[in-house]
């Protein structure tokens, strides 16, 4: 295989999965560690991939780069569709929820409308804004006080003392990456502490995050991976990191993105509503 082949592969497989290990190329492309290496480090000084201990991730994931709202809505949208659908069988009516901020929970807000009978909590801006636009009767929506980051949270002291005086019968939250060591992280180290108290408050905490979070890493944990009841991801993480999460997660669910529907409702994410493109925040 040529030095040009190895390299588009290698591309190829980050895109898929969002992170590469040396150790699996090695054995993938039937080459030395050496070689894969070297490959890497030509990859990282074109500015396509970013290298890693012991492997490589999507170019910039600086530990505290947080991009908005709006940069974010953009990405993934079929799988974050595949995704919020599959969340849906956690939801019954009568329970009280917490939805985090983010661009994947935000989708399965949408969702959540067509339920009757729930209570939600929750500290994204846009998530509130969402319900308040269909209000009904038999659903009521809890918006936390706080300072407003990019990715339309609303986050610190407020915040925390809000969702601590709350019980969750389940927590939806999306992160920024997860690792199996360094867990399910985040880029703002006030979100961290208010997605804790998210954690804290629930009786059931459940991840949901597309296969492009998987080795990203953002400056503070907000809990470990096994620290997740159900993790829900979609079909594109490779197989041996699907494995790795199924080891440590109490659930993993793989949503299929080619068979996502969105519960019946959408035939796919173009169907669901899109934020205002003056909204900045991820």
């Amino acid at each position: 295989m040529l030095a040009s082949q190895r390299r588009s592969r290698i591309l190829e497989e980050l895109r898929r999965s969002g992170a590469v290990r040396v150790s699996a190329l090695v054995e993938r492309l039937g080459v030395s560690d050496m070689t894969v290496r070297r490959d890497l480090e030509v990859l990282a000084q074109q500015g396509k991939l970013q290298k890693v201990h012991g492997g490589a991730i999507l170019p910039g994931g600086r530990s505290t780069e947080e991009p908005g709202f709006a940069a974010k809505s953009n990405r993934e949208n079929a799988e974050k569709l595949a995704i919020a659908s599959a969340a849906l069988r956690f939801v019954e009516p009568g329970m009280a929820v917490g939805l985090s901020a983010g661009t994947t929970t935000w989708t399965f807000a949408q969702l959540l409308r067509d339920l009757p009978n729930i209570t939600v909590v929750t500290n994204s801006v846009q998530v509130a804004d969402l319900f308040s636009q269909r209000p009904r009767t038999d659903q009521t929506v809890v918006l936390t006080g706080g300072i407003r980051t990019p990715s339309e949270a609303l986050v610190g002291p407020f915040a925390v003392t809000a969702i601590r005086s709350v019980n969750l019968d389940i927590m939806f939250m999306g992160v920024h990456g997860m690792d199996v060591r360094s867990g399910f992280t985040t880029p703002n180290l006030m979100e961290a502490e208010t997605d804790r108290a998210f954690i804290e408050a629930s009786r059931r905490f459940v991840v949901l995050a597309d296969h492009t979070k998987y080795g990203v890493l953002g400056i503070s944990t907000i809990a470990d991976i096994e620290a997740a009841d159900v993790l829900i991801t979609d079909s594109g993480l490779a197989e041996e990191h699907q494995q790795a999460l199924r080891d440590r997660v109490g659930e993993l669910v793989v949503a299929d993105v080619k068979g996502a529907t969105s519960n019946g409702k959408a035939e796919s994410a173009t169907d669901l509503d899109v934020p205002p493109e003056s909204e900045a925040g991820a």
